[in-house]
């Protein structure tokens, strides 16, 4: 394929575009380099870029701070937790995928079995002719005790 650049658009205000212009002039570059230097550093960097003036650059690696980004020591029980974890998430989403294949071929089968087997109550009724009705409960005509 090879490699093609592309075309990435800025928008600032116009205040700020004339201090970046005065930062190309100043270092006597063209304004599209001093994006492109920002966008190679951006990328080397996984996008985590601090743009500061030059002279808090120099006072901040003078007085010793911290470097940017801050790093955070995690201890190695936690990435092991969180590890197992992604693996018990995994596997528990394995699981229901199988679930749902299980489900799904029961539901084929269901609707593949011979419906001829399922026998209407209605069907019933309507061979016959009308038979008087019964009432089963607690309740007798006959109540003469």
């Amino acid at each position: 394929m090879g490699n093609k650049n592309k075309t990435i658009s800025f928008r600032v205000s116009q205040e700020k575009f004339e201090t970046l212009r005065d930062i190309a002039e100043e270092r006597d570059i063209s304004l599209s380099a001093v994006f492109r230097d920002y966008v190679d550093m951006l990328v080397a960097h996984d996008g985590q870029v601090e743009v500061v003036p030059e002279h808090e650059v120099s006072e901040s690696e003078s007085s010793g701070t911290e470097s940017f980004p801050p790093k955070v020591e995690v201890p190695k029980s936690f990435v092991r937790e969180h590890e197992r974890l992604e693996l018990e998430a995994e596997h528990l989403r394995e699981q229901l995928e199988e679930h749902k294949r299980y489900v799904t071929k029961l539901r084929q089968e269901i609707d593949e079995a011979d419906q001829e087997d399922v026998v209407q109550l209605e069907e019933l009724d309507g061979d016959e002719e009308e038979e008087p009705s019964y009432r089963i409960g607690s309740s007798f005509e006959d109540s003469s005790f």
